[in-house]
């Protein structure tokens, strides 16, 4: 039964890590896996984010050349995603484990909802997009969106910053569901370069779990063993991103996470 077990987690880790690269949602598959194979919840949240880290990491390789131009971008965000991810860690600890079962439910309803948003929220980037492009200001000489690192810091204010740092505790608390909701602000800040979007998503979200798993690590909440085996898993479908995905079928893989997002929830509420 244990080469099942690991089975389940390493496949729950690989589409999680490919799901994370391009949207968002990918803890909707590993925490599940988790509490299926036995876990605490408080130990099973912790230990997803810990493996999925890697992942994310990786993931970034894919994105390094959009972002070389929004290193401002990049610390005016990182800062309240680590302060916040370091607070939604501490609210977790100082959550009893008979509360934050409780909670669980309820938390993977959100996450579940604003996964079933990503649709309809890229839909809305595209028409975004696709009107900037028929507007020849909007381009460089490469004919791609122009979003100079100027006009991208100036649209960096105290609201995008205070709301960054709000996804950020909920993100060090839980974290299913960040990316798509940074990837909605970004795109109402004005954000029209989906891959630069992506990276900067990807690179806060790494920044959110650091300060999380770090905190996580310290109060010997991670089960190592199953957190370096689906790692390595998360590094897998991490680097392969978009391509991991596509091969599953995005509207498949789309369903198999609401799926199990609305039965675990829908179980634990019945259970509790």
């Amino acid at each position: 039964m244990a080469w099942a077990q690991n089975l389940v987690l390493f496949g729950a880790s690989a589409i999680a890590g490919a799901v994370n690269s391009v949207a968002g949602g990918g803890t909707l598959l590993t925490f599940p896996a988790l509490m299926w194979a036995g876990q605490h919840a408080v130990v099973a949240n912790a230990t997803s984010t810990v493996a999925l880290w890697p992942g994310q990491l990786s993931s970034l390789l894919g994105y390094r050349k959009e972002l070389g131009s929004s290193r401002k971008v990049i610390l005016l965000l990182a800062l309240p995603s680590l302060v916040g991810g370091i607070a939604g860690a501490l609210l977790l600890l100082h959550t009893p484990e008979s509360s934050f079962i409780r909670i669980v439910p309820y938390l993977i309803l959100l996450a579940t909802g604003l996964f079933m948003m990503q649709e309809p929220l890229s839909k809305f980037l595209k028409t975004r997009i696709n009107a900037a492009e028929k507007q020849s200001d909007f381009k460089d000489v490469d004919g791609e969106l122009n979003n100079s690192p100027t006009s991208e810091t100036s649209r960096i204010g105290p609201a995008i910053m205070v709301f960054q740092f709000m996804v950020a505790i909920y993100g060090g608390y839980f974290g299913a569901g960040i990316g798509i909701l940074m990837l909605a602000t970004l795109g109402f800040m004005g954000f029209l370069n989906i891959h630069r979007m992506n990276g900067l998503k990807n690179i806060n979200g790494l920044c959110i779990n650091l300060a999380a798993a770090i905190l996580f690590i310290s109060r010997g909440l991670v089960d190592w063993h199953l957190a370096l085996f689906m790692a390595t898993g998360s590094i897998l479908g991490g680097y392969g991103g978009a391509g991991a995905a596509r091969k599953i079928g995005q509207s498949n893989v789309r369903k198999l996470i609401i799926i199990i997002g609305l039965s675990l929830a829908v179980s634990l509420l019945m259970k509790h």
